[in-house]
């Protein structure tokens, strides 16, 4: 599902050069579930975003289900992000003036999805959350992790090959976090969805099959890997 070679990060401060993923290799198979690990500044949500063609690699290859990311054009990536891959992030990224329901229904809306067809998986990716019946409330009325459901809502809506999720207990208290890790778990075992989570916590890693660690751009070490 995904593959990565040699893969480097560098931005440029100025005339400061900084490094934020220094020849990082590794391999993703399909139904994979694994966490990526490492203190602030390790590069573990660089190579997140790199994984998702949010950001451009400085060397290096990556492949997402044998597609090469090198040679897209912005278009090309926006439309393979959106029907191959759902995101998951630590503040949900919801827009505040749409309501749950047309927060999840976006991707397929500006993927010219047919009117039935969007309603119809919108409604079912809203249930799968347990949230059809906040279906039109805007963000500011719901809760941190009733906005974090919304948002794995949206990821699972589009019915994606791969899920990137960055932190996404970081603003939930232990129990909603839980919560929210159990539907991640369960996208990966009921749908055979990848996921690759970025997270800081221990507890939250321990869910996936395989845990890499990451420090100073590098890996320094990939447990669980069969």
């Amino acid at each position: 599902m995904i593959r990565l070679r040699d893969v480097h990060k560098v931005y440029r401060q100025g005339t400061t050069e900084v490094h934020a993923l220094a020849g990082v290799s590794l391999d993703v198979g399909t139904g994979d579930f694994v966490s990526i690990m490492g203190p602030s500044g390790s590069g573990k949500s660089t190579l997140l975003h790199l994984m998702g063609g949010l950001e451009t690699p400085s060397a290096g290859a990556i492949e997402i289900g044998g597609t090469p990311l090198a040679g897209m054009t912005d278009d090309e990536l926006t439309i393979f992000r959106r029907r191959k891959i759902g995101f998951v992030f630590q503040f949900f990224n919801l827009l505040p003036t749409y309501t749950a329901e047309e927060n999840v229904a976006l991707p397929l809306v500006l993927d010219g999805r047919p009117t039935t067809e969007v309603r119809a998986r919108t409604a079912a990716a809203l249930a799968l959350v347990g949230l059809e019946h906040r279906r039109r409330h805007r963000p500011a009325a719901l809760s941190g992790g009733e906005m974090q459901r919304v948002a794995i809502a949206r990821a699972l809506v589009v019915e994606p090959l791969l899920i990137l999720a960055d932190e996404p207990t970081g603003n939930l208290d232990t129990q909603t976090g839980a919560q929210v890790l159990a539907l991640v778990a369960e996208a990966n075992r009921t749908r055979g969805c990848t996921i690759v989570l970025v997270t800081h916590d221990a507890r939250a890693a321990a869910g996936a099959q395989r845990v890499v660690t990451l420090r100073d751009g590098r890996t320094v070490s990939d447990e669980g890997r069969s």
